[in-house]
């Protein structure tokens, strides 16, 4: 079971700068986190894509799909949970603000 303290702590502080980031710088950063939420739900096997439901929730789907990936991955005991995590990490510090 792989420790996503880091992980989540990472995707917590992401969330809340997308959450207090101004509507315009907000607007051209928000599709790339929405794009990070919706890689999230689909590492954690959501049965379908994140909708994208305006700018001003990017922050909360980023949260939220990160919980949800920890979740999924404490569940799990094998070498792929590892590598999930260190793709989720990856991918969050390629986006964050």
């Amino acid at each position: 079971m792989p420790d996503t303290t880091l992980f989540l702590a990472a995707a917590e502080r992401a969330a809340d700068r997308f959450r207090a980031m101004p509507a315009g710088k907000l607007s051209q950063l928000a599709p790339a986190g929405l794009k990070l939420a919706r890689a999230f739900a689909r590492m954690a096997g959501a049965p379908t894509e994140l909708p994208d439901v305006g700018m001003y929730v990017v922050g909360d789907q980023i949260a939220l799909t990160a919980h949800d990936l920890a979740f999924e991955l404490e569940r799990r005991d094998d070498e792929d949970a590892e590598r999930l995590l260190s793709e989720a990490l990856e991918r969050l510090r390629g986006v964050a603000p």
